[in-house]
């Protein structure tokens, strides 16, 4: 029979553990104290913690080490950005090489080309444009997908995140019992300044659902709103993971393309995380358009989009103005250029599966021994320890089957356990090229110690 966690105990864990955390960061408060004119003392919400955020001093490799000194394998890599590694020689000297020689024109350079030309080759999709975040990219992206179908209504899967502009700030994170029947969810705004025209053409459907999201659009059509585009997550990265059911991905394709629907991939979190080509490659189901970032520019901000020739043909022919003064940047594209030539080789992605393999095996072991409710789940570079008595296959799962304290619990323990996490529920680790057996050992082993504790 399945171990039941005991609430109370780990209610008082949590205390115990952020007694320790805070002890161990004077200097983080102290920095946090200081910090008078940035807003709650970070540059991003998804910085703060309450009490005070971590301040990070450096990183190296596999590792970082924040401000009070404390040293951590960082399973966090800025939110999956970081695949190469920190510091990793390769990109060093590309940046190195290419600061003395100019660091903005707000024009083309040679590693614009070289950079597109490698992305068309791994994706199967022949058009690129850069930019400098995820949420340009998807931005741009849906604006294209509207120009070139002459529609304005999108489609999403709700509870995924693409980006914290307006059209897709809608319908992410809500309580259980607020997100209406599954046949038509509620549209909901995910924070203030989001205008109620925006969100109400936004339609989200749930994942690993085909027949719901054809049932949708046909109903869409007929009130003469059809998508002009599904924007979607080939694998959702902000439940935990959560990976599309076989045929699954395969039927989104057939019926976007009956529909006369694009199909954007959003792959910001899985792009050259999980495979060379990302979830497209990964899947085997090439869409109409990917967005890309994080991982693309090797520490530095880069955001893309690619498309089919079609698609992009409302680019091309300035129907759409793709701008931006710093898209395309020579120190992003620098970066970019020695990071897929370099570092995220063939070799590199065996050396990913090889690490992935090894710490789902070794959680899976660890969750067998002490007998939880719980599972793991990864691709590539990405995974988690999901804590849920059943298996989450879209947005209502995850929020039925709730995990209790033990998500808190479990990164306030890592973090104490020199493995730097990123918090919450929703989000997964991610590792990087330069990771080893070793950094895989201490994750397991925090886990084990974790969960020798609750159960004991």
């Amino acid at each position: 029979m399945t171990v039941q966690l005991d609430e109370n105990k780990i209610q008082k864990l949590i205390e115990e553990q952020e007694k320790i955390l805070n002890d161990n960061t004077q200097k983080s408060k102290q920095m946090f104290e200081s910090a008078d004119h940035l807003s709650n003392g970070v540059a991003s919400a998804y910085q703060a913690r309450d009490p005070w955020p971590i301040y990070i001093d450096r990183g190296s490799g596999a590792k970082i080490w924040d401000v009070d000194g404390n040293e951590y394998y960082d399973f966090h890599n800025g939110y999956g950005s970081m695949v190469q590694g920190h510091g990793h020689p390769a990109i060093g000297k590309a940046l190195a090489e290419r600061w003395p020689k100019g660091s903005h024109f707000g024009a083309a350079t040679e590693d614009d080309i070289v950079v597109s030309n490698i992305l068309a080759e791994r994706f199967g999709l022949e058009k690129w444009r850069f930019t400098n975040s995820g949420s340009e990219a998807t931005m741009d992206a849906i604006r294209i997908a509207r120009a070139y179908t002459g529609r304005d209504t999108i489609m999403k899967i709700f509870g995924s995140y693409h980006g914290h502009h307006d059209a897709v700030m809608v319908s992410i994170g809500v309580a259980w019992d607020d997100i209406g029947p599954r046949d038509h969810y509620k549209q909901l705004p995910y924070g203030g300044g989001i205008p109620e025209s925006t969100v109400e053409l936004t339609i989200p459907v749930p994942f690993n659902d085909a027949e719901a999201m054809e049932a949708r659009i046909i109903e869409l059509d007929k009130e003469g709103r059809k998508p002009a585009c599904v924007i979607m997550e080939a694998a959702m990265m902000n439940l935990g993971v959560v990976l599309p059911e076989p045929g699954y991905l395969e039927a989104v394709r057939e019926i976007t393309k009956k529909h006369g629907v694009v199909l954007i991939f959003d792959e910001v979190k899985t792009g050259l995380c999980v495979a060379a080509g990302g979830a497209t490659e990964r899947f085997g189901v090439t869409p109409d358009m990917v967005t890309l970032a994080k991982a693309l520019g090797g520490g530095l901000p880069a955001g893309g989009i690619g498309g089919t020739a079609e698609v992009m043909s409302v680019v091309e022919d300035h129907t759409v103005n793709q701008v931006g003064t710093y898209s395309g940047n020579p120190l992003s594209m620098a970066a970019a250029r020695a990071s897929l030539e370099q570092v995220l080789t063939p070799d590199a992605y065996k050396h990913l599966d090889h690490l992935n393999d090894r710490i789902l095996k070794g959680c899976s072991e660890v969750i067998a021994k002490y007998d939880i409710a719980a599972y793991t789940v990864g691709i590539g570079s990405k995974g988690c320890v999901t804590f849920s008595d059943a298996k989450i296959v879209d947005y209502e799962s995850y929020a039925e089957h709730q995990s209790g304290g033990i998500t808190d619990l479990a990164w306030l323990w890592n973090m104490n356990h020199g493995i730097f996490m990123t918090p919450g529920r929703e989000e997964e680790w991610t590792l990087s090229v330069v990771h080893d057996d070793a950094a895989i050992d201490a994750y397991v082993n925090a886990l084990d110690s974790l969960l020798a504790e609750v159960t004991k």
